[in-house]
């Protein structure tokens, strides 16, 4: 009987380190076809990007395949279904934007996922930084020129933006909140049609992704007022920040982050957390990255976790605040 025990007692430890086995060990034979990495957005943008740079590398690093898988639709919802239904063995991974793990579970009346609950954070991967641009016609050039003329001719100055609820328009909501102004939001139908508007003098600002904006900056087509974060751009350096100028707490970064279905082991998080953070700080990446206008910016699971709670917390206040409704 004593004999039965103790078998019986190695087969469940052997079962329970085989349900921890770190990346890159085989756990089964389903999970030894590789690794996948689901973009929910379009081939050629950053979330498909940074995940085929990660695919490259984890396959290098682990010898095995790795694979990344376009689910787009829904708002980028469809792929984070596919992720949250995966096994939960650090094999089926979701490369997500900013906005949809902190705008859209306020912004969407319906929105179907739970991130603390149905997602288990990995690492923090890239930031693009964004600016506040004015139109060559605009008498200002800075962020106080623009607050003194705002509030000398109250309601009378607007700001475009990509759409209703993006982060580009939360962004031009917190700026009315940290300065005391009541610039009107224009909300277009994508970044093209309101870049071209501001650039027609249609409208007056704007808050865009710098690289979007950043040639028509240099040739004196728009007047860049401030960069939305707490330090400047590597790649426009010469571009002050909103918080040099005095308008404190107007930090909105298109960021992107690495996430695994929930019940992923913490053993296999760290170690992705730990694996992706080399690869993303080799030089030839970097360099890669920088190119295509994004920072490496790393970040472990649990600064990741706090991170996205404290980002949601913040623009659900926002969006509350201004009754803001997805369209």
């Amino acid at each position: 009987m004593m004999k039965y025990k103790s078998a019986l007692v190695q087969a469940l430890c052997v079962l329970a380190c085989g349900l921890v086995s770190l990346p890159g060990q085989a756990q089964n034979a389903a999970s030894d076809s590789g690794y996948r990495i689901v973009s929910p957005f379009p081939a050629g943008g950053p979330v498909d990007g940074l995940a085929r740079i990660l695919a490259t590398g984890l396959s290098e690093k682990y010898k095995q395949a790795a694979i990344v898988e376009n689910l787009v639709g829904a708002a980028g919802n469809i792929g984070m279904d596919k992720v949250k239904r995966a096994a939960p063995d650090g094999r089926t991974l979701l490369v997500i934007p900013a906005g949809n793990l902190t705008i859209n579970p306020t912004l969407m009346a319906n929105f179907p996922f739970n991130i603390a609950e149905d997602f288990v954070p990995i690492a923090m991967l890239a930031k693009a930084p964004n600016v506040l641009v004015a139109g060559a016609q605009v008498p200002i050039s800075n962020a106080r020129e623009l607050i003194a003329l705002a509030k000398a001719k109250p309601g009378t100055l607007s700001f475009a933006s990509p759409g209703v609820g993006s982060g580009l328009h939360l962004a031009g909501e917190l700026f009315n909140a940290q300065a005391g102004t009541d610039l009107l939001h224009i909300p277009y139908k994508g970044t093209p049609p309101a870049i071209n508007d501001l650039l027609g003098g249609a409208v007056p600002l704007m808050f865009s992704n710098l690289p979007t904006v950043l040639p028509h900056i240099q040739s004196g087509k728009l007047k860049a007022i401030g960069i939305t974060d707490n330090v400047r751009s590597d790649i426009a350096p010469n571009i002050p920040t909103l918080a040099e100028q005095g308008v404190s707490g107007v930090v909105v970064t298109s960021w992107y982050a690495l996430l695994a279905p929930r019940g992923t082991p913490p053993a296999v998080a760290s170690q992705l957390a730990k694996d992706v953070k080399e690869i993303l700080n080799r030089p030839a990446i970097r360099e890669q990255l920088k190119a295509q206008a994004l920072t490496v910016w790393t970040m472990q699971p649990d600064e990741l976790r706090a991170h996205i709670a404290a980002e949601t917390a913040s623009w659900a206040r926002i969006i509350k605040a201004k009754n803001i409704k997805a369209e």
